[in-house]
């Protein structure tokens, strides 16, 4: 068992569980065929079939009319059901008659259900007779009813299961009970869903008994849960890094955008002394250089451009502030302001200093690194300044 729960759990392992595949609909033309899809009252569930014709097949299983079956299970308890029915609904049961002692020969014959409380064979061979089930006993049954549909191959029942136990039935304190039976009851779906689920709330999941439990029983699938969120963890971890380095490649462009439209002039935008053609040549900074191009002329003309006014002109702000922190001549730079943030420097705080330094740094050692040109919007760019 640990061996089969070890092979199918290995495809819940990666760093990343794919979506779960789509759940079956319900029975298709079940109107044109005049049934209608009833769903009855809050306790009861769905079935394709009138009500008359469901309560009327309840009642062949509730009264036991010339019942020739007696369905033996845990503690005494036994279950009149008829073997023609049963034949029908279950290819197993089917071959547990025909195998049943003196079966056709004598009136009535028994077979055995063990392992699984009296009340959900109940429901279990209930369902055989008319496709319901009471609201309340699946939620109290659900897991024995999930192991009996896939035992004996029903497969309708089995899916009635998962889709309760992902509708609602699926808790902190059940979800490793769940994922277990979900490999041995070869239910992909379901192992997707409880595996994610386990995997987010890990710390709340392995406090409960089931996992107590699963740890003693099958190390092994512990093991194998706790490398997958080590896995997801790192995966998360390594993504934000890269994200992070995006964003340092972003505002070394950003500033050499900056020194370029102030020093040389690009498109309809530059220095005073500059005469700039509308045919000229685009520059090599691309929508880097255009989205800036935007950004100064809002910083031009916007009446709340004092800092912490605007957002966008407090975009401005620290881009003009991150140059002049990186600039190593302001006496003969362009670019407006530079000088006046050189004298600001002297009077900041020790911690927003401590802050600047650290995006300097890190600016100037990814433009040592060689990092590649990342062309992108002026929104994007100040991304990172925003938490300065």
């Amino acid at each position: 068992m640990e061996e089969n729960m070890k092979k199918k759990s290995s495809q819940c392992s990666n760093n990343v569980s794919p979506a779960p595949p789509p759940l079956p609909g319900p029975a298709a033309n079940c109107r044109r065929k005049g049934l209608i899809m009833n769903r009855g009252s809050a306790a009861r569930g769905n079935s394709c079939v009138s009500r008359a014709t469901r309560d009327l097949w309840d009642r062949v299983f509730e009264g036991g009319y010339r019942a020739d079956v007696a369905i033996k299970t845990d503690n005494g308890g036994i279950i009149r059901a008829h073997s023609n029915v049963l034949a029908m609904a279950s290819p197993v049961l089917r071959g547990m008659l025909k195998q049943a002692k003196g079966f056709g020969r004598k009136r009535s014959v028994s077979i055995h259900i063990n392992g699984v409380p009296r009340d959900a064979v109940r429901v279990f061979i209930r369902f055989l007779y008319s496709s319901n089930y009471e609201k309340e006993e699946m939620k109290e049954f659900v897991l024995p009813v999930l192991v009996l549909s896939h035992t004996y191959v029903v497969p309708q029942l089995k899916r009635v299961c998962e889709q309760q136990l992902e509708n609602g039935l699926l808790t902190i304190e059940n979800v490793v009970d769940v994922f277990q039976l979900s490999i041995l009851c070869d239910a992909p779906r379901l192992s997707l869903i409880t595996h994610r689920k386990i995997v987010t709330n890990l710390k709340a999941v392995s406090a409960t008994e089931g996992w107590k439990a699963m740890k003693k029983s099958h190390p092994t699938l512990e093991k194998e849960l706790v490398e997958s969120m080590s896995n997801v963890e790192n995966r998360k971890e390594k993504t934000g890094k890269s994200n992070e380095q995006q964003i340092y490649i972003q505002l070394c462009e950003a500033m050499e955008a900056l020194v370029h439209i102030f020093r040389d002039g690009c498109r309809t935008i530059g220095p005073h002394d500059k005469d700039l053609k509308e045919d000229q040549t685009p520059c090599n900074y691309g929508a880097c250089c255009k989205g800036l191009e935007l950004l100064v002329r809002h910083f031009a003309s916007c009446k709340l451009r004092v800092p912490g006014g605007c957002i966008h002109c407090k975009r401005m702000w620290q881009l003009l502030e991150l140059h002049s922190r990186l600039c190593n001549d302001s006496s003969s730079c362009r670019v407006p302001l530079c000088r006046n943030f050189k004298e600001k420097m002297k009077k900041q705080s020790k911690k927003d200093e401590v802050k600047w330094k650290i995006l300097v740094k890190r600016i100037l050692r990814t433009k040592r690194n060689g990092g590649a040109p990342f062309f992108v919007s002026s929104n994007s760019i100040s991304s990172k300044t925003n938490k300065i």
